[in-house]
């Protein structure tokens, strides 16, 4: 056997075939890796919910079997006391994110688990037991985002600037938080306690 035969697996045609193939076959996988995480990431799929889901309860409860929290889609409770369409829920969510976006919320906060962490992460937020009762949270959190210099002080004593946003904002941020809430984050993140909404009364129909 000739020393060209015994190290063929050295030979640069070797080498360039491979590395051919390897990026060929990577280029097959990221394909179908991106068509995938659009699939999840997408709203109205398993793992992320339509929009229309802020029409109803939204819990965070732990499942044994997969060995941490979880949301849980519960009875009929329109955010703010109305029941809206997909496309006006669509249009309501989107208007918070872009709040959140305009605003620069992660300068300070993160959004499942992306951003600063000088304040809380908002991915639970609007299951955060701070809010107090459940039937005056969602009045609470809009006031408290349009005067946020007037709540107390958390217990690191940090408080939010006020970031002169409007109520109308406020209440899209709001939409958008119990949205994010719904979103299916692996058990993200861990040791939450979520709000007590058992037998709590539904909030009463925002007036005209």
């Amino acid at each position: 056997m000739s020393e060209t035969q015994a190290l063929w697996w050295a030979s640069t045609s070797f080498w360039r075939k491979t590395a051919i193939w390897v990026t060929a076959g990577s280029f097959v996988v990221l394909i179908f890796l991106t068509f995938d995480t659009v699939k999840q990431i997408t709203a109205g799929g398993k793992r992320v919910p339509a929009y229309s889901v802020i029409n109803q309860r939204i819990d965070y409860k732990f499942d044994e079997k997969r060995n941490f929290q979880v949301p849980v889609i519960g009875p009929e409770e329109p955010l703010f006391g109305k029941k809206v369409t997909e496309a006006e829920a669509e249009a309501l969510v989107s208007h918070g994110k872009l709040t959140t976006q305009a605003k620069n919320c992660m300068d300070c906060h993160t959004l499942l688990g992306n951003g600063a962490y000088f304040a809380p992460d908002l991915t639970k937020a609007w299951l955060d037991p701070s809010w107090g009762a459940k039937e005056t949270r969602e009045q609470t959190m809009v006031e408290f985002l349009v005067h946020p210099e007037l709540a107390a002080h958390n217990p690191l004593g940090r408080r939010m600037p006020n970031l002169k946003i409007t109520e109308e904002e406020a209440r899209a941020t709001v939409a958008f938080l119990k949205w994010m809430s719904s979103i299916d984050t692996n058990g993200f993140p861990a040791n939450f306690k979520p709000i007590d909404q058992s037998n709590a009364p539904t909030p009463a129909a925002a007036q005209p």
